[in-house]
């Protein structure tokens, strides 16, 4: 166990910053995942910027590593081009 004030405070933090983090990141994921179930292509085309917002916004605050925004985003929009 952490024997200086300021230690104990940096695993408060942490383990704050941690499960913000991890909730951000699992909506994201079911985002995706209700995404890829869609089978209309009016409403994906639709739900698509909406997703790519979310993609960019964890990307940005280093939630998710920016290559696999890239990726996720491109398998968006294949997915989107394939129900077309």
């Amino acid at each position: 166990m952490a024997n200086h004030k300021s230690a104990l405070k940096r695993i408060r933090q942490n383990e704050k910053r941690r499960v913000h983090n991890r909730y951000y990141a699992k909506t994201v994921r079911n985002a995706v995942k209700k995404f890829r179930a869609l089978t209309d292509p009016k409403e994906a085309a639709e739900q698509m910027p909406r997703l790519y917002a979310m993609i960019d916004k964890l990307a940005k605050k280093k939630i998710i590593h920016k290559n696999k925004a890239g990726n996720l985003k491109s398998k968006i929009t294949k997915h989107v081009n394939k129900l077309a």
